[in-house]
């Protein structure tokens, strides 16, 4: 099904591209990851109900709803911009108005990425290019705290990466990468259309 087809089946609108102001340049463009993506990723890469992915930069709210649907898993969103966690929210109302069995638990957050406090169960942390690397830097910062107080293992998971992201977890951290998943048909010509996961135990 193509991404159109996708959230007419989960009631839910992501789609475009949108250029919104931030109050903050570090901040970049929304921009939904496409199912194709999220299909090849969690068929690789299955969660767990128990699991609690936490997407920074979620804008309207496509990767926790989907995760969610597909694995009844416990999903966050967070994002800066006011309007898209508006329609995030219209989003969540109609998916749940429209399905016929129940997902995970979702919720969505207004919050800088850096000041958001890393929840004890979160484990899993998707990124798509949603800030600079500076805020990158200590949102996994804040992430590795948060293990002192809870030790368990998180994953970090980024899709199209930049080499500043890369440089930082396999560098500067205890990170180790486990994974690299390529998207078949959109990776013609383009090295940077994969995914990265990387894990701390």
């Amino acid at each position: 099904m193509t991404d159109q087809e996708l959230d007419k089946f989960l009631h839910i609108r992501t789609e475009g591209t949108i250029e919104v102001l931030q109050s903050s340049a570090h901040y970049n463009r929304y921009e939904a990851t496409p199912y194709q993506v999220l299909d090849v990723l969690f068929d690789t890469y299955p969660l767990k109900p128990t699991d609690h992915i936490v997407d920074f930069g979620c804008g309207k709210g496509r990767v926790p709803i989907y995760s969610a649907y597909r694995f009844k898993n416990h999903a966050t969103g967070i994002d800066l911009n006011g309007r898209l966690l508006q329609e995030a929210y219209v989003n969540l109302a109609e998916f749940r108005a429209g399905q016929k069995r129940s997902g995970g638990s979702i919720e969505f957050e207004q919050k800088t990425a850096e000041t958001y406090e890393i929840q004890a169960g979160q484990n899993i942390f998707y990124f798509f290019n949603p800030f600079s690397v500076e805020i990158f830097q200590s949102v996994i910062d804040n992430v590795l705290k948060s293990t002192e107080s809870k030790k368990r293992k998180v994953d970090v998971i980024l899709y199209y990466p930049t080499n500043a992201f890369v440089f930082f977890l396999e560098e500067e951290t205890p990170f180790e990468r486990i994974e690299e998943i390529l998207i078949p048909t959109l990776s013609i010509d383009n090295d940077d259309e994969r995914i990265l996961i990387y894990r701390y135990e």
